[in-house]
């Protein structure tokens, strides 16, 4: 099942961050592997689909991370790419 979260924090030097789930609950953990993108820095407040995994023993972690572009972004970057 796919959920929808707002990346929390990113540590580029580690290569983790953690993402908050729009639906509420504990923020989940990631890891620069589990970025569809991997090339792609995320940031604070972007938002992001992601599935999630059970790890140590239990403990949710979200992985398959995508980044949700908002229409306003899409038509903003529409903008830029227009000739002239």
């Amino acid at each position: 099942m796919t959920h929808f979260g707002k990346i929390k924090s990113y540590d580029s030097s580690v290569g983790t961050g953690s993402i908050s789930p729009e639906g509420g609950g504990d923020a989940l953990r990631f890891r620069k592997a589990d970025l569809q993108q991997e090339g792609e820095m995320p940031k604070v407040d972007q938002r992001y689909s992601y599935d999630t995994s059970e790890v140590d023993g239990g403990k949710k972690s979200a992985i398959n991370l995508q980044h949700q572009q908002s229409n306003e972004q899409s038509q903003e970057e529409q903008a830029r790419n227009q000739p002239g």
